[in-house]
């Protein structure tokens, strides 16, 4: 469909990345509760993390619109972070705006001392582990168990790694 929304709009604005405050708070657990996961965050703990000074909150915004498409958060300590959630609204994937992010997200981090990105991503999530490896991410152990499914059985967590320095 990226085709048809090309052909549809073709003059439309690209998207544009900026730092969450927490006024997004509501949109970004919107997103997260797309994003498929077991237990999605709610306003409140959204809130807390953006206001969290030891989290980096991106956004990507389409065209002029002031609610994100997707955001990605990371916690830092020291000169290492870990992604927590990235999540691109099911409407807008495969549009680029994940690429985009992480590669703002990932040069946010970097400008703040952070040498070492961690991340946990679902064994069988082909799109995201696409994107990661993409910048370079590599796997550094497994998690077996680690991330709780739907149907109530348990899916392995594949960790990985990105040197920045």
């Amino acid at each position: 469909m990226d085709w048809l929304r090309r052909l549809l709009h073709p003059g439309s604005a690209p998207a544009r990345t900026g730092r969450l405050d927490v006024a997004h708070a509501r949109q970004v657990a919107s997103l997260h509760h797309l994003g498929g996961f077991a237990r999605g965050w709610e306003p409140s703990e959204c809130a807390a993390l953006i206001a969290d000074s030891g989290v980096v909150a991106d956004g990507v915004f389409s065209g002029g619109g002031h609610s994100p498409d997707g955001f990605v958060m990371s916690r830092k300590a020291a000169d290492e972070a870990e992604i927590l959630s990235i999540v691109v609204s099911p409407a807008r994937r495969r549009d680029g705006l994940g690429r985009t992010l992480l590669a703002v997200h990932l040069a946010h981090l970097a400008s703040e001392g952070i040498t070492q990105v961690f991340l946990e991503v679902e064994e069988g999530n082909e799109p995201a582990e696409r994107l990661y490896r993409h910048f370079g991410f590599r796997e550094v152990g497994r998690r077996k168990g680690y991330y709780p499914k739907p149907d109530g059985s348990r899916a392995t967590a594949i960790a990985m790694r990105l040197d920045l320095a």
